[in-house]
């Protein structure tokens, strides 16, 4: 039994065909529609340039039984069962892929016009506010903020994007990092607004509190919408009194193999934390790489073979604002950081090394050096670091 839809959930049923498991397999969705994938949200579906973006998956033909429009409410490892609102469902083994949930604004449920993006019906109830082309606040300047932003600049809309700390992306990245994209914003015609943090939402209008650094600022905006983007946590609510091991974040701690602290539950996406070997650390990923590849593991575990322990070097990408953003790795353990390219160009890559290894890197319009950097990465390459700063040498060819 896999519960969750989305592409973890997807992928491990697909997996565990193709790797040949002849068992049932049924996969419970708490939403109704066919299952789908989501970053199209912020980009296709909202434009209205796709209808929905269901994987092209024959799930008969996979004979994968489908619960669609199922809540799952509580987890009882010791019966192996879960509950649901239909009642209880048995299961042999359970792979939990339930997601994340996005994070809600204080004080903003129930009011009108305020939106989040993380479902098909998300982008379904805010297409038609970017075709009337309303006046938009967007809450949060990280990756989805940015994305949806981009979005809303696209279909004529005035964007106004309110951000508490000193930068966009200042949870993500370093502020040398972040600085040049704070320019993206103004140059799409949306305005950004740093040390702005919401007093209240109200139907309309926007209210900022009085701390701003610049006072002269105006503290209530107009917002026929307001889109809130301020991070999201794992949807592990439904697992409490379970006795399933969580760490601070909410996150399940599965094992190297994905294994959680329960017999027989395994779970894989955003919802778990894992050991990376590489980097010495537990990583939570909430990316799209991950939800695909994390399945094959799991898949093998429960087929009994001895697959590699799972550390993956973490990989994501963002369109905004006519640039395609990609990042590989992870830089939190870093000691170096070298620029390869000037960030005032519309192309440029900032590099991570521990000691003489690459880590992680960001590639703005430069997917060759993304290409080549996370095969070094996985290699745990040396480079010499006047070469891989040399954004006309290739960095495959800057390895020592």
């Amino acid at each position: 039994m896999i519960v969750g839809a989305g592409m973890a959930g997807v992928q491990t049923a697909v997996a565990l065909r193709e790797q040949g498991f002849t068992g049932p397999v049924t996969l419970i969705g708490a939403e109704p529609h066919q299952p789908y994938d989501r970053p199209p949200l912020s980009k296709a579906v909202l434009l209205g340039k796709a209808e929905d973006s269901a994987f092209d998956i024959d799930f008969e033909a996979l004979d994968v039984e489908l619960r669609l429009g199922v809540e799952v409410t509580g987890l009882r490892a010791a019966d192996h069962e879960v509950d649901t609102e239909a009642g209880p469902v048995p299961y042999d083994t359970l792979v939990v892929a339930t997601g994340a949930h996005p994070l809600t604004l204080p004080g903003s449920d129930g009011v009108p016009g305020v939106h989040l993006l993380r479902t098909l019906d998300d982008a379904a109830r805010l297409k038609p506010v970017l075709e009337r082309r309303h006046d938009i606040v967007v809450v949060g300047a990280g990756w989805i903020g940015a994305e949806f932003a981009t979005a809303a600049r696209e279909a004529g809309c005035a964007v106004t994007v309110v951000e508490a700390a000193d930068r966009p992306l200042a949870g993500a990245l370093p502020a040398e990092v972040t600085a040049p994209m704070a320019a993206w914003y103004a140059e799409s015609g949306t305005e950004l607004r740093l040390h702005a943090r919401v007093r209240h939402v109200e139907e309309g209008r926007v209210v900022l509190t009085d701390d701003s650094p610049d006072s002269a600022e105006p503290r209530v905006l107009p917002a026929d919408a307001v889109v809130v983007g301020i991070g999201a946590r794992p949807a592990t609510g439904w697992l409490a009194g379970s006795g399933a091991a969580l760490d601070p974040s909410g996150a399940l701690t599965a094992d190297a193999h994905l294994r959680t602290s329960l017999p027989d539950v395994y779970a894989v996406g955003d919802c778990a934390s894992f050991p990376s070997a590489r980097y010495g650390e537990r990583l939570l990923v909430h990316h799209w790489d991950n939800a695909l590849q994390g399945p094959r593991t799991v898949a093998a575990d429960i087929l009994g073979e001895a697959a590699a322990p799972y550390d993956p070097v973490p990989y994501f990408w963002s369109e905004q604002f006519g640039r395609f953003v990609q990042y590989a790795g992870h830089h939190g353990a870093a000691d170096t950081l070298l620029w390869r390219g000037d960030p005032a160009d519309e192309a440029w890559t900032v590099l991570w090394l521990r000691g003489d290894a690459l880590v992680a890197l960001l590639a703005v319009g430069r997917p060759r050096d993304l290409a080549q950097g996370r095969r070094l990465i996985e290699q745990g390459a040396a480079v010499d670091p006047t070469r891989a700063a040399d954004p006309s040498v290739p960095l495959k060819a800057a390895v020592r």
